[in-house]
């Protein structure tokens, strides 16, 4: 399918697991962008009922952020064009690679159960790779916190040709993460961004109330 050639090019969202195992499998690239995306935000803070009036407006760190969207995969188009990945397992790659990311590692799980049959009682749970959701400038460090599958049609070996996932993730600030961690430094870029961005802003508001006041 052509394009018309001065079209902006698209850029596409995409999540991504920093996982140095095997880092091939932990890249899903969006081959649809959502068309719209949930972000709830609450505050944290120490005023609210029964708390210290002047302690009100004291905030305890970045917001909760929560965020929800919907991604669409389909091998329609790849098998049409006899795509040997697709024709051998439709779109269940880039499912496997979603869920993988909330998998504990195979070889973890054997070795846990391995100390437990000599005896070893202190089982250290598996450690997720860094999830990190990129959508254009914004590269937020994430957990994933639900994914919900509906494979809608299939082909003869019964492998997922078109599926709808919807994504729930929640945002990983730096309340959440320890200063050398990298997703520490990856959420202050990204604040201090809106920062930058929210600035912007008064130009907008000052032309806003001067549009207002000429109407007087």
């Amino acid at each position: 399918m052509t394009t018309f050639p001065g079209s902006p090019r698209l850029i596409k969202g995409a999540i991504i697991g920093l996982d140095p195992v095997n880092p091939l499998a932990s890249v899903i690239v969006f081959q649809y962008n959502p068309d719209t995306m949930t972000r709830r935000i609450e505050a944290r803070s120490m005023g609210g009922e029964g708390g210290e009036r002047s302690e009100a407006f004291r905030l305890t760190g970045p917001p909760k952020e929560n965020i929800t969207l919907n991604i669409e995969l389909d091998a329609t188009d790849q098998l049409e064009e006899a795509n040997p990945v697709a024709v051998a397992s439709g779109v269940s790659p880039a499912l496997s690679a979603l869920e993988m990311l909330i998998y504990p590692k195979s070889t973890a799980v054997i070795s846990n159960a391995a100390l437990a049959q000599i005896g070893n009682i202190e089982m250290i749970p598996p450690e997720a790779p860094l999830t990190l959701f990129v959508w254009g400038p914004r590269v937020l460090p994430v957990r994933i916190t639900g994914v919900s599958i509906t494979e809608e049609a299939y082909d003869t070996l019964l492998n997922p040709i078109r599926a709808k996932v919807d994504l729930s993730l929640y945002v990983l600030s730096y309340a959440d993460l320890k200063l050398t961690h990298p997703g520490y430094s990856l959420f202050l870029a990204y604040q201090i961004t809106k920062e930058v961005i929210a600035t912007t802003n008064v130009f907008n508001s000052v032309q806003n109330i001067g549009a207002s006041l000429k109407l007087f």
